[in-house]
């Protein structure tokens, strides 16, 4: 079966191609890789293909839906654990849809906890000045996590991690999960109280329409003054404006962004010689207590392999079976 199994594999990367090429040596599926975007302009580059690959920046609407159906195509294939970029409530009855759920929650954690260092001990600042030969500690000052509060949003396995990495610096942890988890070595408490108590929020939870902007300029108001941000879920969970206005008025101390909630035209690619057209983004990334990365947490060469490995476990389970472990259901 597998060696007719044709993908075309959309928004395809160097580091995409050669994890996804050494996966597939024991698989012999047909790999096309598109380095453009899925979207209502780009899915005619589907047809005749059994399956698309897509990832966190495609758009995979109704009408896409709809057009992937009519050229035949019979499965959607995530390689990333989001789904909010796919409409799986119309796929379902017509396509397959199925995602990388944990590929290395370590990777995701750690990037986070390096984002927080980095932030508040200020070492982007103090590797510019060194390069320049400056060693004045002046503006440099941070402080202490050991003992301070952080409050993690989402308490699967990558915040279950992330909470580990947290206990080790000696911190207290406070953590809100619409289902919570049984038997565990932190408090849950309710999200106001995320906002009340925190020194440190971090969030690892899906976007749906529930966490669609949950930090807005309400709960920014209810949180400490000071507060520090971590975002490495996804980034319509925080109202940008709103967190722009935070910043600027100095409630916000800091925040560290590997996600951007309108990132899609923008992470992934070199926009250093263009005219840079998303003030709000240009504003943030200018704040000197913004640190930005560009959706890189995923990428460690474990969490690559990873990825590419149940990517194509998932497409070959579903089209034997018509089912697989991994499929997203609405």
């Amino acid at each position: 079966m597998s060696d007719k199994v044709k993908i075309a594999f959309f928004d395809a990367k160097d580091y995409d191609i050669a994890s996804f090429d050494e996966a597939n040596k024991d698989k012999n599926f047909k790999i096309k890789y598109y380095d453009t975007k899925l979207d209502a302009d780009t899915v005619k580059l589907a047809k005749g293909y059994d399956v698309v690959c897509v990832f966190v920046n495609d758009t995979v609407d109704e009408k896409v839906i709809n057009s992937l159906y009519k050229k035949g195509v019979k499965l959607i294939a995530l390689r990333c654990a989001g789904f909010n970029n796919v409409d799986a409530a119309k796929a379902a009855g017509k396509l397959g849809v199925v995602r990388v759920p944990a590929y290395s929650p370590y990777a995701v954690a750690e990037h986070a906890t390096a984002l927080l260092l980095t932030s508040i001990r200020r070492i982007h600042k103090a590797y510019i000045r060194t390069k320049d030969f400056n060693f004045s500690l002046n503006g440099l000052m941070g402080f202490d996590l050991h003992g301070k509060t952080v409050g993690v949003v989402g308490t699967g396995k990558i915040g279950r991690v992330f909470i580990d990495i947290c206990k080790g610096f000696g911190m207290h942890v406070i953590a809100y999960d619409k289902f919570p988890a049984k038997d565990v070595d932190f408090e849950y408490v309710d999200i106001k109280e995320i906002w009340k108590r925190s020194d440190i929020i971090s969030f690892h939870c899906p976007l749906t329409e529930e966490t669609y902007h949950m930090v807005d300029a309400k709960s920014i108001k209810n949180m400490k003054k000071g507060v520090v941000l971590i975002n490495t879920s996804r980034g319509a969970l925080i109202d940008s404006d709103a967190l722009l206005e935070g910043i600027r008025s100095r409630h916000i101390g800091a925040a560290c962004l590997d996600v951007y909630e309108e990132e899609a035209d923008v992470f992934f690619e070199d926009r250093s010689g263009h005219i840079f057209e998303d003030d709000t983004l240009a504003r943030l990334i200018s704040m000197p207590n913004v640190i930005v990365t560009s959706h890189q947490a995923f990428l460690t060469r474990e969490a690559l392999t990873n990825i590419a490995q149940t990517t194509l476990d998932n497409i070959e389970e579903y089209l034997g079976t018509g089912k697989c472990v991994n499929e997203v259901t609405v």
